[in-house]
């Protein structure tokens, strides 16, 4: 990983230290020091190797975990430098978004997607086009297997990587017309990016509703179960929560959402008459 910033961890021969870790934090905010900061990442280590996994599940086999739990040591490095006991906010909910941030950022600025998928583009494209001039004919996806010494499941994990490339001339002429301009595939190209302004202002108003109200525990718990696919037991070690709890907060808030659209339907409609 391109980070200039040395880790340095406490050696496995030293001592463990027992103190409890909210009188570590406590030493550490007095006057900061580079043992005080090493226990400290020993404490929240696991944090960063979860979120290192659950990334890593995510990506190609070629992603090393390892590399990504480095970059989630330097979002850990930060989040203790920059945390303040005085907020009342547990650090494990503080830190998961800093460790998460260093980790994708670090995966951005590696640009590993296109390097992989041209790479794995490059070698179907070349066994293909070899057995095409060899055989005389379009060649059948075994034979292309067989060519890059593949087995069916690794093959079809490549094809399907590489898929993800096609090159297309914009100025390709897509059919023709009558006139002296015909239409090209820029002429008909999607914008993905184009936003409906009414479904977004939608979107808008729908998320000011969820979460008005709401306290700052039960936003995370929204956000977590529904936007980052959370289970309750994920969450309930994320808020340090049972997960009996968090699932009694989840059916609690649904409860009050499904009371406020009760009322927002009943105005509407006095509205309306």
């Amino acid at each position: 990983m391109a980070r200039s910033r040395a880790i340095s961890l406490p050696p496995t021969t030293r001592p463990k230290d027992d103190r409890p870790i909210e009188e570590i934090w406590r030493l550490y905010q007095q006057g900061p020091d580079d043992d005080l900061r090493n226990r400290l990442i020993e404490q929240y280590l696991p944090l960063v190797k979860y979120n290192a996994e659950r990334v890593h599940a995510k990506l190609p086999d070629e992603v090393d975990v390892e590399d990504l739990m480095s970059a989630g040591i330097f979002g850990l490095m930060d989040a203790i430098d920059a945390f303040d006991l005085g907020r009342g906010v547990k650090f494990e909910t503080y830190c998961a978004p800093r460790i998460r941030g260093a980790i994708l950022d670090e995966l951005r600025s590696m640009d590993w997607v296109p390097r992989l998928v041209r790479s794995r583009s490059a070698q179907v494209d070349a066994a293909r086009k070899s057995l095409e001039k060899l055989l005389g004919r379009t060649p059948t996806e075994d034979e292309i297997a067989k060519k890059l010494h593949l087995s069916k499941d690794e093959y079809g994990k490549i094809r399907k990587d590489a898929g993800a490339v096609g090159v297309v001339s914009l100025s390709r002429k897509w059919f023709e017309t009558d006139s002296n301009k015909d239409v090209r595939e820029i002429d008909v190209l999607e914008d993905p990016k184009q936003i409906n302004p009414l479904t977004n202002a939608q979107k808008t108003d729908l998320k000011d509703l969820i979460t008005r109200g709401l306290s700052r525990a039960e936003r995370l718990i929204v956000v977590l179960y529904y936007y980052e696919q959370m289970t309750m037991k994920e969450i309930g070690l994320t808020l340090d929560l049972s997960e009996s709890r968090v699932s009694q907060m989840h059916s609690s808030i649904l409860a009050r959402l499904k009371a406020q659209l009760q009322h927002r339907s009943k105005e509407l409609a006095a509205e309306t008459e």
